[in-house]
């Protein structure tokens, strides 16, 4: 879906003018399901639970299809929101990932019973909620991981407490009054999913600690995701990684550099699925450039990658950690502060596989490019880049065993071939949107099942009719 900046601008305007009046964000009025504390959320959302246990799974599928309503009605206020509150991504994007979130998360279909019968009876299992989940979001995707997971989760029958991350929690938080109106309009309790107006490590560890809470999902960094595993509790962990993508002599390398593009700067690079490393073989590593250069890249070379180095990482005693405040920024204000003055989609450099460019996932619109002799370089290379995350990888090739060989060694949950990164989420390809992508834990893309647990049913000598 293609949004031009002048319906971008119109909206930015309507959100200052309008929205910023009315916002119970930015006013102060209290929003549905957000309280001042951790304690007085656990209660509100407790109570809220015993309450939708009484419901059926028809009411639960109404409460989503209301939810995919107000998501599509204010997919422009959220995104504009989220870029405000946190200074990352593009506004045209996140527009469009609210949209995926209300059109392609799933709902209560996603719940598949199964039946087994034999000469000694019938035995049914069926999907139950856990009950009261405690869901860490991040500042990446806001209100589009609120959405999805309070869908999913909803779906399965569960009330939800989240903890947002506090770089993002206004527009977190906005997400969860959405959700809360479109569950009322639907006819469901108040407060089934909660949070806190100003979430921080406390509050975080107090949802963590409390029994009220039967299981955790936290979709964020390494840190994050090795607290909930301490837990105790059954715990879902979507956690980092450094997506590469190879592009060998048999792809379609023109259509390769516009996906490539497409993907890697989709809202500046913060999907954790989005292409951070290239590996190109050498004999079409030109014309993969120059097809980029086509479709709003822009190659910086020799002292000005160095530069770029000096803005997106900070170095200190010989390694590097991203620069926080240029995370998810667009790409001409790291051009601007070289003195470049150009407004590209993405920045793309030629550098050798130890370029911190290539070893740091930075979730920012800047691509390095590293040649390669034959797929066996690029598949030890890439595997290498990818640190073992086995989150997702990218190849654009023609050759079945070349495809076949780079999804054998790397392991990743989301294996993408000939196509931008997002397909793998739905966005231009087959399957269901999530914003939670649990390959720490195992779980992959999650939805409504995820966050059911098993129940057997067993009758013998009954039911049993053939």
């Amino acid at each position: 879906m293609n949004i031009s900046e002048s319906y971008i601008q119109e909206i930015v305007e309507k959100v200052v003018k309008g929205v910023k009046t009315e916002n119970a964000i930015v006013n102060g009025r209290q929003l549905k399901g957000v309280f001042p504390t951790m304690g007085e959320a656990l209660v509100a959302v407790d109570k809220a639970y015993k309450e939708f246990k009484a419901y059926s799974v028809a009411q639960r599928e109404k409460m989503i299809s209301k939810i995919r309503e107000y998501t599509l009605a204010e997919a422009e206020n959220m995104a504009v929101l989220g870029v405000k509150e946190t200074k990352m991504g593009r506004v045209s994007d996140k527009i469009i990932k609210h949209q995926l979130v209300a059109n392609k998360t799933p709902g209560t279909e996603d719940l598949k019973p199964s039946v087994m019968t034999g000469d000694d009876g019938m035995t049914l299992v069926e999907m139950a909620p856990y009950g009261v989940i405690g869901s860490i979001t991040p500042s990446t995707n806001p209100s589009e991981t609120v959405i999805c997971n309070a869908m999913g989760m909803i779906a399965g029958g569960n009330a939800v407490v989240f903890n947002p991350h506090p770089n993002a929690c206004d527009t977190a938080n906005y997400a969860v009054d959405l959700v809360n109106r479109a569950v009322l309009e639907a006819g469901g309790p108040e407060n089934l999913v909660v949070s806190v107006v100003k979430p921080t490590r406390e509050s975080s560890n107090e949802m963590m600690a409390s029994p009220i809470v039967r299981m955790l999902v936290a979709t964020g960094g390494p840190g994050v995701v090795k607290a909930l595993l301490s837990s105790g509790k059954k715990a879902i962990g979507a956690g980092a990684g450094n997506p590469p993508v190879i592009v060998d002599d048999t792809a379609d390398v023109k259509k390769a550099g516009a996906d490539i593009v497409k993907g890697a700067s989709f809202d500046n690079n913060l999907p954790c699925i989005a292409e951070k490393e290239c590996f190109v073989f050498n004999n079409v590593a030109d014309k993969l450039i120059a097809s980029m250069l086509e479709n709003g890249a822009y190659l910086v070379k020799g002292a000005d990658i160095d530069k770029i180095v000096k803005v997106a990482l900070i170095e200190k005693d010989g390694k590097y950690s991203i620069n926080k405040d240029f995370v998810g920024r667009d790409a001409s204000k790291f051009l601007k502060e070289i003195g470049i003055d150009a407004d590209p989609r993405l920045i793309i450099c030629e550098t050798d596989f130890n370029h911190p460019f290539v070893q740091e996932e930075l979730m920012m619109p800047i691509l390095p490019i590293v040649r390669v002799n034959n797929i066996d370089e690029a598949i030890d290379l890439a595997v290498k880049a990818e640190h073992g995350n086995r989150h997702t990888a990218h190849i654009h090739s023609k050759n079945i065993d070349h495809l076949t060989r780079f999804a054998r060694a790397v392991e990743t949950t989301i294996f993408v071939k000939n196509a931008p990164s997002y397909a793998g989420i739905g966005a231009g390809g087959e399957g269901y949107t999530t914003f939670t992508i649990a390959g720490p834990t195992g779980e992959g893309l999650t939805a409504a099942h995820s966050f059911t647990r098993s129940r057997r049913c067993v009758m013998v000598d009954g039911l049993h009719i053939v």
